[in-house]
């Protein structure tokens, strides 16, 4: 049941986004950045709790996750340090993924090659 869960909630998000990319003039870009703050403000002000606590690896995976992280950190950070929380508790809750990124892209960049611009 904890796979249907994670499964709907992270297919809800793609679906939204692909609702906005077929109705709007927006562009992927901004729809990513777009995800990005719904999850900082919903992880914020604590609801997005709820939809992490229903659906799991579907809701901490995408962007909006990388929000919530970014929220979730900072006010961890914050509750512990005082105000240099604010500038330490996002990147501190998010290096694992951060640092994931970077090495997975290293090593992909390393083993394929790029075309060839005409």
């Amino acid at each position: 049941m904890e796979y249907i869960r994670a499964f709907l909630t992270g297919g809800a998000l793609c679906v939204i986004a692909q609702i906005l990319i077929d109705r709007t003039k927006l562009t992927p870009a901004r729809i990513l950045v777009g995800y990005v703050v719904a999850g900082v403000v919903l992880g914020g002000v604590g609801l997005y709790q709820y939809v992490v606590d229903f659906g799991g690896a579907g809701a901490t995976v995408p962007l909006t996750g990388f929000g919530y992280i970014i929220a979730k950190g900072m006010r961890d950070a914050i509750s512990e340090k005082g105000a240099i929380g604010i500038l330490t508790g996002a990147l501190t809750a998010s290096a694992g993924g951060i640092s994931a990124a970077l090495v997975f892209g290293f090593l992909a960049s390393l083993i394929f090659k790029d075309k060839k611009q005409k």
